[in-house]
């Protein structure tokens, strides 16, 4: 058991046996309470707001309340203060023994240090990139596809089982398309000149090995054959191999999904069907007219009776349709079909979506909350673009991909963990500039390099000692005085970031926390210029050099263990 988790189930006990003595009723919800670092760290180690939680319940004054808390908790071991502050809070001060148990406990869980069991098994699907099957990845599709590879590996880290997704789009128009401009390159690949490339179609070249392996697999048997004889089979082919490209682009950045569900194939298995007839069991799906558009005429407006589905009965603000007026499925007819397929194996549902997507969130909410009847959680992560820059100047769009930047140029260019780690370094929800020359910038400006300096410098400072000669055993903790355990008390918060980030579905929060001790772990190395006897290796100092190893190597683990969550490596050496 983690320190946090050690002291907040020992306020726990101490407000049962307040229960138990009668102090305070029985079944009080504790849901609100917290157990946390004060914004101030003068204030002391950890803050609870129990007594300003339970006070009103109870029927009692917050702060009577919180001397009775304080008065048991002086007597929990490892507390050696406890404090009333203002109306209510509790500030407590642990003991240095504490924390160099805790640092023993931090060598001892090592990979798993920072686990968490809140997640309690539930499964979770994840949703993420679903980028059209129309081309390669490029860069709108890069921070969605690494803050929903994070987001689920820090669920998984937090005690969920998680199912990574990717919905293939694959039903639509824009898959024609596809086919036709595909067919185009087939015959360019048999040496037709075919020109300028039509508007409408896609002009990328990464289209020109998929008609070289359509013009060694047919022949010429299609050049001139009518559409209706190939489009379908060309169709099939080049999804299958723009997937292929795409699930090659995910691996450069280290992304592999367990699952790849085809809109086609959720079509072509009568599932939108299913969804309609199980929401019209239900009198949630109705035949109706939509509103004329805002601006329409009556001249202009033919109403049509729909199949719509009562969204407005879960927050939307307006009834959807699920069909078009020529039978054909809408996306959004589609998309629930999708999600009802999804609910019925997991506890939870999250999407990642690009912010382009947020007017229709609203809608799909509805739908899972009423094929769910509201029993499977879903929440959706809308992710901002990424501007492109080169030393602060906008980034020239690449004619071999049509008209994009492509993910696999960008990761051959800056390397994996740079893309992975600076995707993170913002919420996602927010605007972020990527600047090729920021991102590999050597300076602590640069999260990426700051971490894994942080880690490669601990690393070094582990064979520098070994060189020296100095072999440790156990070592002697009491030599860690309150500036070195200050460093302590900030990688306890491991286990807290995770949890907070994990419930909060913000895996943002720990590339935010790396930096923060990194940048603690830089300001307790560099002492030692300035002041010989704070360094780590004290060559006439053996105990003390061991003691500030056994520290700084827990600092480390710390460091891999949340930049596995990110999927970034943790460096021995810096290049």
């Amino acid at each position: 058991m983690t320190l946090h988790a050690h002291f907040t189930a020992a306020i726990g006990a101490v407000l049962d046996q307040l229960t138990a003595e009668g102090a305070l009723p029985a079944g009080l919800a504790r849901s609100g309470l917290t157990v946390e670092p004060p914004r101030d760290p003068a204030h002391g180690d950890l803050a609870t707001n129990a007594a300003m939680v339970l006070g009103k319940p109870a029927g009692t004054n917050p702060r009577t309340l919180a001397e009775l808390i304080v008065a048991k908790l002086r007597a929990v071991p490892g507390v050696i203060e406890a404090e009333i502050a203002g109306p209510g809070f509790i500030n407590l001060r642990l003991s240095d023994d504490s924390w160099r148990d805790e640092l023993r406990a931090i060598h001892a869980e090592a990979a798993d240090y920072g686990r968490s069991t809140i997640g309690k098994g539930k499964r979770v699907n994840v949703e993420y990139v679903s980028a059209n099957p129309t081309g390669p990845m490029h860069m709108g599709h890069c921070r969605g596809a690494v803050v929903g590879d994070a987001l689920a590996a820090l669920l998984e880290y937090a005690g969920h089982q998680v199912v990574r997704e990717y919905y293939v789009n694959d039903a639509g128009g824009q898959v024609d398309v596809l086919a036709r401009s595909a067919h185009l390159r087939y015959r360019e690949a048999l040496g037709e000149d075919i020109g300028e490339i039509s508007e409408g179609l896609y002009p990328g070249e990464y289209l020109k090995p998929i008609g070289e392996q359509l013009a060694a697999e047919f022949g010429d048997r299609y050049r001139n054959a009518p559409e209706g004889e190939w489009l379908a089979l060309f169709r099939a082919r080049t999804v299958a191999a723009m997937i292929a490209l795409i699930k090659a682009d995910l691996a450069l950045l280290g992304i592999h999904h367990d699952l790849f569900s085809s809109e086609a194939e959720l079509q072509a298995a009568g599932k939108p069907e299913e969804a309609e007839a199980w929401l019209r069991a239900r009198d949630l799906v109705y035949d109706g007219v939509l509103e004329a558009p805002k601006g329409e005429t009556p001249e202009d407006w033919e109403p049509v009776e729909l199949p719509l589905f009562r969204s407005t009965k879960f927050g939307d603000d307006q009834d959807r349709p699920i069909k078009k007026s020529n039978g054909q499925w809408t996306y959004f007819g589609a998309d629930m079909a999708y999600h009802f397929q999804k609910a019925q194996q997991v506890d939870a549902l999250i999407d990642i979506w690009g912010a382009d997507h947020a007017g229709t969130v609203k809608r799909i909410k509805a739908a899972v909350a009423a094929l769910t009847e509201n029993k499977v959680q879903f929440d959706v992560k809308l992710i901002q673009m990424v501007r492109l820059l080169r030393a602060g100047e906008p980034v020239k769009m690449s004619k071999r991909a049509g008209n994009f930047v492509t993910l696999a140029d960008v990761v051959r260019e800056v390397g994996k963990d740079v893309v992975r780690f600076t995707m993170l370094t913002r919420k996602a929800d927010a605007q972020m500039d990527f600047d090729f020359a920021k991102v590999v910038e050597a300076s602590k400006d640069n999260p990426v390099f700051y971490v894994q300096y942080a880690h490669a410098r601990i690393c070094s400072i582990r064979r520098r000692i070994a060189e020296a000669g100095i072999s440790c055993g156990a070592p002697d903790l009491e030599r860690l005085d309150g500036e070195e355990l200050s460093l302590v008390k900030l990688a306890a918060q491991f286990p807290r970031v995770v949890e907070g980030a994990a419930t909060a579905r913000e895996p943002h929060r720990i590339a935010f926390y790396l930096y923060d001790l990194a940048a603690a772990f830089h300001a307790f190395f560099n002492m030692g210029n300035d002041r010989p006897d704070r360094r780590v290796l004290v060559a006439d100092d053996a105990q003390t050099t061991c003691a500030r190893l056994y520290l700084v190597e827990a600092i480390g683990q710390i460091i891999r263990n949340g930049l596995a969550i990110m999927g970034v490596a943790a460096v021995e050496e810096m290049n």
